[in-house]
C-alpha cells in the first residue's frame, strides 16, 4: 500500500451551504443540526467521514485495498466474511481458533486494515466477528475529525413548499395540491478542525502517503459528488494543512488551530456569500519547523 506517513498532520477544513440543510438533526424534526446556547451551526463528524467514504468508494470503485467497511445497505458480516476467506478460516467453526492461533486477532486485524480505506484511515470497532468468538478490538485510526461549527450563528428557516403530484386518489377528488417544509439555512460558513497522526499509522494500520493525498482530494471534492436538493450549495473552499517535521509533531495542535483566523469583512452585518469572509493565516504564531499548504 505504499510507504506509511512519517510526519504529523492537522489540517482546517471551510465549506458553506447556501439554501441548504447541510446535517439534519433527527431530534429536532430533521432540521438544521445548531447549537441551543449560541447559535451556531454544527455538521458532526460522522456526516463528513460519511462523505468521505462516499467519495472513495466512487473514485476507486471497490479496488483492491480501498473498500469501505461502514457503507449503507452492506452488513459489517459481510465485510468481515472477507477476512475469513482470505486466512482459509470456517467463519461457523472457529470457537477453538484463538486457542490454536493465539495471533488471529491480529491477523484478521491487520487484514482488514490493509483491505479497507476507512479502517485504516478513521479506525473501526473490530467486535462484530459474533460467530468466530473472536475480538479484534478498537482499531483507532491515524486520521480523527472534530465537529465542524459555523463562524457566525446562523438561521434556520422553514420553507413552505407545494407539489401539484397528489398522493391518492382520495385525496385528488378533494384536493390540487399538497403542501411540505423544507427546512434550509440561507447561507452559513463552516470551520472543522482534524488531525493525523503518523505514530498510529505506523503501529497500528499503515496508513501511507497514498493514502494521505486520496484523503486530501477527498475532502477538497467531498460535496462535488453528493449534491442534493435538500443540501442545497455546498462546496469547500478551503483547506490549510499543517505538516510537522517528525512523527510527533513540533507544537501543540492548537497553536496551529489558532493561527487560522476566519471573521467578516468590514462593513459585512449578514454574510450571504464566501466573500464576506475573509481568510487569515497568522505565519508569526507557527514554528518554522511547520509547513504550511493551502490545498485550495
Amino acid at each position: 500500500m505504499g510507504e506509511v506517513i512519517k510526519n504529523r498532520y492537522e489540517f482546517v477544513v471551510l465549506f458553506d451551504v447556501e439554501n441548504g440543510n447541510p446535517n439534519g438533526d433527527p431530534d429536532a424534526g430533521n432540521m438544521p443540526r445548531i447549537d441551543p446556547e449560541s447559535g451556531y451551526g454544527l455538521v458532526t463528524d460522522v456526516c463528513l467521514k460519511r462523505k468521505i467514504r462516499n467519495y472513495v468508494e466512487t473514485v476507486k470503485e471497490d479496488d483492491e485495498g480501498y473498500k469501505i467497511y461502514i457503507k449503507e445497505n452492506v452488513p459489517l458480516n459481510r465485510s468481515d466474511n472477507l477476512a475469513f476467506a482470505y486466512l482459509g478460516i470456517d467463519g461457523e467453526k472457529t470457537k477453538d481458533l484463538k486457542k490454536n492461533d493465539p495471533d488471529a486477532d491480529v491477523k484478521i486485524r491487520d487484514f482488514m486494515c490493509k483491505n479497507f480505506y476507512d479502517i485504516r484511515t478513521f479506525g473501526a470497532v473490530m467486535t462484530t466477528f459474533v460467530k468466530s468468538h473472536l475480538n479484534c478490538g478498537q482499531v483507532r485510526g491515524p486520521v480523527q475529525l472534530g465537529f465542524a461549527r459555523s463562524i457566525d450563528p446562523i438561521i434556520s428557516q422553514e420553507v413552505t413548499i407545494t407539489r401539484v403530484a397528489i398522493t391518492t386518489e382520495d385525496d385528488a377528488a378533494g384536493k390540487n395540491t399538497e403542501m411540505g417544509r423544507k427546512s434550509i439555512v440561507p447561507y452559513g460558513l463552516y470551520r472543522a478542525e482534524g488531525y493525523v497522526s503518523a505514530n498510529l499509522a505506523r503501529k497500528v494500520t499503515g496508513f501511507s502517503e497514498e493514502d494521505l493525498e486520496l484523503l486530501w482530494e477527498a475532502i477538497i471534492n467531498m460535496f462535488e459528488q453528493d449534491h442534493s436538493a435538500a443540501r442545497g450549495k455546498m462546496a469547500v473552499r478551503e483547506l490549510i494543512v499543517f505538516k510537522h517535521s517528525k512523527e510527533l509533531g513540533d507544537c501543540p495542535a492548537y497553536k496551529l488551530f489558532d493561527a487560522v483566523e476566519v471573521k467578516r469583512q468590514d462593513g459585512v452585518e449578514y454574510a450571504r456569500k464566501y466573500s464576506d469572509y475573509s481568510v487569515a493565516i497568522h505565519k508569526e504564531q507557527i514554528p518554522e519547523t511547520v509547513e504550511v499548504i493551502r490545498m485550495i
